[in-house]
Protein backbone atom coordinates (compact mmCIF):
# COMPACT_ATOMS: atom_id res chain seq x y z
CA UNK A 1 0.00 0.00 0.00
CA UNK A 2 0.98 3.26 -0.91
CA UNK A 3 1.26 6.20 1.92
CA UNK A 4 0.15 8.82 0.08
CA UNK A 5 -2.91 11.12 1.40
CA UNK A 6 -4.26 12.14 -2.16
CA UNK A 7 -6.91 10.53 -3.69
CA UNK A 8 -7.86 11.15 -7.35
CA UNK A 9 -11.66 11.70 -8.02
CA UNK A 10 -12.10 10.23 -11.38
CA UNK A 11 -15.52 12.38 -12.29
CA UNK A 12 -15.75 10.90 -15.84
CA UNK A 13 -18.41 9.48 -18.02
CA UNK A 14 -16.91 6.53 -19.05
CA UNK A 15 -13.80 3.97 -18.27
CA UNK A 16 -11.89 5.36 -22.03
CA UNK A 17 -11.31 9.13 -19.92
CA UNK A 18 -10.69 7.86 -16.87
CA UNK A 19 -8.32 5.39 -17.97
CA UNK A 20 -6.40 7.70 -20.54
CA UNK A 21 -6.06 9.97 -17.02
CA UNK A 22 -5.04 7.04 -15.18
CA UNK A 23 -2.12 6.27 -16.85
CA UNK A 24 -0.82 9.31 -16.74
CA UNK A 25 -0.85 8.87 -12.85
CA UNK A 26 1.59 7.01 -10.72
CA UNK A 27 0.24 4.35 -8.38
CA UNK A 28 2.55 5.27 -5.68
CA UNK A 29 1.23 9.05 -5.48
CA UNK A 30 -2.11 8.82 -5.10
CA UNK A 31 -5.65 6.54 -4.58
CA UNK A 32 -8.51 6.61 -6.75
CA UNK A 33 -12.29 7.26 -6.69
CA UNK A 34 -15.11 5.88 -8.02
CA UNK A 35 -17.97 7.59 -7.94
CA UNK A 36 -21.50 6.71 -9.14
CA UNK A 37 -21.62 8.15 -12.59
CA UNK A 38 -18.41 6.52 -13.29
CA UNK A 39 -19.51 2.93 -11.79
CA UNK A 40 -22.82 3.15 -13.22
CA UNK A 41 -21.52 3.76 -16.58
CA UNK A 42 -17.98 1.31 -16.35
CA UNK A 43 -19.38 -1.21 -13.61
CA UNK A 44 -17.16 -3.33 -11.05
CA UNK A 45 -14.94 -4.11 -14.18
CA UNK A 46 -13.20 -0.63 -14.50
CA UNK A 47 -12.33 -1.21 -10.49
CA UNK A 48 -10.78 -4.47 -11.39
CA UNK A 49 -8.52 -2.63 -14.09
CA UNK A 50 -7.59 -0.22 -11.62
CA UNK A 51 -7.15 -2.37 -8.94
CA UNK A 52 -4.96 -4.84 -11.86
CA UNK A 53 -2.53 -1.49 -12.02
CA UNK A 54 -1.80 -1.32 -8.87
CA UNK A 55 -3.86 1.56 -7.35
CA UNK A 56 -6.08 1.57 -3.76
CA UNK A 57 -9.70 2.06 -4.94
CA UNK A 58 -12.45 4.28 -2.87
CA UNK A 59 -15.65 3.04 -4.25
CA UNK A 60 -17.70 6.26 -3.14
CA UNK A 61 -21.51 4.56 -3.82
CA UNK A 62 -22.51 6.53 -0.76
CA UNK A 63 -24.98 3.28 -0.03
CA UNK A 64 -27.89 4.37 1.66
CA UNK A 65 -31.10 1.78 2.27
CA UNK A 66 -32.27 -0.72 4.46
CA UNK A 67 -29.97 -2.02 6.69
CA UNK A 68 -29.83 -5.82 4.97
CA UNK A 69 -29.28 -4.30 1.71
CA UNK A 70 -26.77 -2.18 2.21
CA UNK A 71 -24.70 -5.19 3.80
CA UNK A 72 -25.14 -7.17 0.92
CA UNK A 73 -24.31 -4.14 -1.13
CA UNK A 74 -20.79 -3.71 0.94
CA UNK A 75 -20.29 -7.54 0.86
CA UNK A 76 -20.34 -7.03 -2.68
CA UNK A 77 -18.06 -3.97 -3.13
CA UNK A 78 -15.70 -5.39 -1.00
CA UNK A 79 -15.37 -8.73 -2.66
CA UNK A 80 -14.16 -6.81 -5.63
CA UNK A 81 -11.11 -5.64 -3.79
CA UNK A 82 -11.49 -2.17 -2.66
CA UNK A 83 -9.65 -0.40 -0.21
CA UNK A 84 -12.22 2.04 0.64
CA UNK A 85 -16.30 2.24 0.71
CA UNK A 86 -18.79 4.20 1.99
CA UNK A 87 -22.14 4.80 2.94
CA UNK A 88 -24.35 7.55 5.03
CA UNK A 89 -24.52 7.76 8.03
CA UNK A 90 -28.39 8.68 7.94
CA UNK A 91 -29.40 5.98 7.63
CA UNK A 92 -28.93 4.96 11.18
CA UNK A 93 -27.25 2.89 13.57
CA UNK A 94 -28.70 -0.57 12.48
CA UNK A 95 -27.38 0.12 8.69
CA UNK A 96 -24.26 1.18 10.16
CA UNK A 97 -23.79 -2.01 11.95
CA UNK A 98 -24.94 -4.37 9.91
CA UNK A 99 -23.00 -2.98 7.09
CA UNK A 100 -19.78 -3.28 9.17
CA UNK A 101 -20.41 -6.46 9.91
CA UNK A 102 -20.73 -7.39 6.12
CA UNK A 103 -17.09 -5.60 5.48
CA UNK A 104 -15.67 -7.14 8.44
CA UNK A 105 -16.50 -10.91 7.35
CA UNK A 106 -15.30 -10.52 3.46
CA UNK A 107 -11.89 -11.57 2.60
CA UNK A 108 -10.86 -8.26 2.01
CA UNK A 109 -12.14 -6.14 4.52
CA UNK A 110 -11.65 -2.67 3.00
CA UNK A 111 -12.03 0.73 5.06
CA UNK A 112 -15.82 2.12 6.00
CA UNK A 113 -16.48 4.98 6.23
CA UNK A 114 -19.35 7.44 6.46
CA UNK A 115 -21.12 10.24 4.64
CA UNK A 116 -21.87 13.24 7.36
CA UNK A 117 -23.37 16.11 5.75
CA UNK A 118 -22.34 16.46 1.79
CA UNK A 119 -19.75 19.75 0.94
CA UNK A 120 -21.92 20.98 -1.63
CA UNK A 121 -24.18 21.61 1.03
CA UNK A 122 -23.80 25.09 2.88
CA UNK A 123 -25.38 26.64 6.13
CA UNK A 124 -28.57 27.76 4.52
CA UNK A 125 -29.00 24.91 2.06
CA UNK A 126 -29.08 22.36 5.24
CA UNK A 127 -31.63 24.25 6.85
CA UNK A 128 -34.20 24.35 4.05
CA UNK A 129 -33.55 20.62 4.62
CA UNK A 130 -35.33 20.86 7.49
CA UNK A 131 -33.07 19.48 10.01
CA UNK A 132 -32.83 21.13 13.33
CA UNK A 133 -29.60 22.78 14.43
CA UNK A 134 -26.55 23.87 12.82
CA UNK A 135 -24.58 21.37 10.32
CA UNK A 136 -21.67 21.71 11.79
CA UNK A 137 -23.54 19.78 15.06
CA UNK A 138 -25.44 17.60 12.88
CA UNK A 139 -21.90 16.23 11.10
CA UNK A 140 -20.50 16.21 14.61
CA UNK A 141 -23.83 14.27 15.47
CA UNK A 142 -23.56 11.81 12.69
CA UNK A 143 -19.57 11.24 13.49
CA UNK A 144 -20.05 10.26 16.62
CA UNK A 145 -23.39 7.65 15.73
CA UNK A 146 -20.48 6.57 12.98
CA UNK A 147 -18.30 5.22 15.46
CA UNK A 148 -20.46 3.68 17.74
CA UNK A 149 -21.30 1.67 14.66
CA UNK A 150 -17.76 0.96 14.52
CA UNK A 151 -16.98 2.51 11.05
CA UNK A 152 -13.39 3.25 10.40
CA UNK A 153 -13.99 7.17 9.75
CA UNK A 154 -16.08 9.62 8.22
CA UNK A 155 -16.13 11.86 5.06
CA UNK A 156 -16.24 15.52 6.03
CA UNK A 157 -15.44 18.79 5.50
CA UNK A 158 -11.65 20.47 6.51
CA UNK A 159 -13.83 23.23 8.21
CA UNK A 160 -15.06 20.31 10.59
CA UNK A 161 -12.01 17.93 10.89
CA UNK A 162 -10.40 19.77 13.90
CA UNK A 163 -13.61 19.79 16.23
CA UNK A 164 -13.86 16.27 14.85
CA UNK A 165 -10.02 15.30 15.74
CA UNK A 166 -11.20 16.69 19.38
CA UNK A 167 -14.51 14.81 19.76
CA UNK A 168 -13.20 11.45 17.81
CA UNK A 169 -9.49 11.06 18.68
CA UNK A 170 -6.69 10.51 16.70
CA UNK A 171 -7.33 7.01 15.19
CA UNK A 172 -10.85 7.84 13.28
CA UNK A 173 -10.57 8.54 9.68
CA UNK A 174 -11.39 11.73 8.44
CA UNK A 175 -11.76 12.09 4.31
CA UNK A 176 -11.81 15.01 3.65
CA UNK A 177 -13.05 16.19 -0.19
CA UNK A 178 -13.47 20.03 -1.55
CA UNK A 179 -9.70 20.42 -1.89
CA UNK A 180 -8.69 23.38 -3.61
CA UNK A 181 -5.21 24.27 -4.37
CA UNK A 182 -5.27 28.28 -4.00
CA UNK A 183 -6.06 30.36 -7.43
CA UNK A 184 -8.63 27.60 -8.17
CA UNK A 185 -12.31 27.88 -9.09
CA UNK A 186 -14.46 26.04 -6.33
CA UNK A 187 -16.64 24.57 -9.17
CA UNK A 188 -19.73 23.27 -6.90
CA UNK A 189 -18.43 22.74 -3.15
CA UNK A 190 -19.14 25.41 -0.74
CA UNK A 191 -17.31 23.87 1.84
CA UNK A 192 -13.90 23.89 0.79
CA UNK A 193 -9.70 24.36 2.07
CA UNK A 194 -6.30 24.18 0.76
CA UNK A 195 -4.37 20.79 0.98
CA UNK A 196 -2.22 22.26 3.28
CA UNK A 197 -4.85 23.96 5.34
CA UNK A 198 -6.66 20.43 5.27
CA UNK A 199 -3.72 18.40 6.92
CA UNK A 200 -3.15 20.79 9.22
CA UNK A 201 -6.73 21.00 10.38
CA UNK A 202 -6.49 17.15 10.92
CA UNK A 203 -7.89 15.07 7.00
CA UNK A 204 -6.59 12.25 6.68
CA UNK A 205 -7.36 11.65 3.32
CA UNK A 206 -7.60 14.66 0.52
CA UNK A 207 -10.06 13.99 -2.48
CA UNK A 208 -8.92 15.82 -5.24
CA UNK A 209 -10.84 16.01 -8.69
CA UNK A 210 -10.58 18.68 -11.68
CA UNK A 211 -7.55 20.10 -10.60
CA UNK A 212 -5.52 17.62 -11.19
CA UNK A 213 -7.98 15.69 -13.68
CA UNK A 214 -8.16 18.96 -15.83
CA UNK A 215 -4.52 19.64 -15.71
CA UNK A 216 -2.13 19.89 -18.75
CA UNK A 217 0.54 17.66 -16.89
CA UNK A 218 -1.83 15.90 -14.13
CA UNK A 219 1.33 14.21 -13.11
CA UNK A 220 3.39 17.40 -11.98
CA UNK A 221 0.33 18.59 -10.51
CA UNK A 222 -0.02 15.37 -8.59
CA UNK A 223 3.50 15.60 -7.15
CA UNK A 224 3.48 19.12 -5.88
CA UNK A 225 0.20 18.54 -4.12
CA UNK A 226 2.08 15.96 -2.30
CA UNK A 227 5.14 18.14 -1.74
CA UNK A 228 2.61 20.64 -0.13
CA UNK A 229 1.22 17.59 1.73
CA UNK A 230 4.56 16.80 3.19
CA UNK A 231 5.39 20.23 3.94
CA UNK A 232 2.22 20.53 6.10
CA UNK A 233 2.65 17.20 7.89
CA UNK A 234 6.12 18.58 8.96
CA UNK A 235 5.28 22.26 10.12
Amino acid sequence: MNGSKIIVALDYADSTSALNLVNQLDSSLCKLKVGKELFTAAGPLLVEKLIAKNFQVFLDLKFHDIPNTVAKACKAASDLGVWMLNVHASGGLEMMQASKQAVDNSLNQPLLIAVTVLTSMNEVQFTRIGIEGSLENHVIRLAKLTKEAGLDGVVCSAGETFKLREELGSDFCLVTPGIRPEKVSLDDQKRVASPSIAIRQGSSYLVIGRPITQATHPIKVLMAINQEIQSASNS
